[in-house]
C-alpha cells in the first residue's frame, strides 16, 4: 500500500491577499485559483459583495481578441458594476488563458484612478 505525504503535496487551492489605501481608502484583495474558474474579492467594505461573473466569449473582435460578457450573479445590476467588472476582469482572464473570472465587489470609490490601483493591487496577489 503506497502512502501519500500530503504535507508534501501542492495545495489544490492557491490563494493570496494584500491590502493597499487607495485614494484613503482601505482597499483589500483576495485572489483564488479554483480549476474552472478564478475568484477574486476586491472591497473596501470588509464584505463580498457585489458578485460578477466575467466570461470570454466565443466571437473575437476585428483583433482576433476576445470578447467579454458580465453578469450580475448576486446584487445590484447597475452600469456601473458591469463597466467595473470588465475592466478588473478582463486583463485577469487575459493572462490567465481566458479563463472565467468570478468578482466579488464592494467599492466605496469607483473612479478611473481607483480602478486603475486595484489592477495593480490585483497584479500583486498573481495566483493564475
Amino acid at each position: 500500500m503506497k502512502r501519500f505525504n500530503m504535507s508534501a503535496a501542492e495545495p489544490i487551492i492557491s490563494s493570496r491577499q494584500t491590502h493597499k489605501e487607495i485614494n484613503g481608502i482601505t482597499t483589500q484583495v483576495v485572489c483564488t485559483e479554483f480549476s474552472n474558474y478564478i475568484f477574486i474579492v476586491i472591497t473596501q467594505y470588509g464584505k463580498i459583495g457585489t458578485l460578477v461573473s466575467v466570461t470570454p466569449e466565443s466571437r473575437c473582435d476585428d483583433f482576433s481578441n476576445p470578447m467579454f460578457s458580465t453578469k450580475v450573479l448576486l446584487g445590484k445590476d447597475e452600469p456601473l458594476t458591469h463597466v467595473c467588472g470588465k475592466n478588473l476582469g478582463t486583463f485577469v482572464s487575459q493572462e490567465a488563458g481566458n479563463r472565467p473570472i468570478l468578482l466579488g465587489l464592494a467599492l466605496k470609490d469607483s473612479s478611473v484612478d481607483a480602478i486603475k490601483q486595484m489592477k495593480e493591487l490585483i497584479k500583486s496577489c498573481k495566483v493564475w
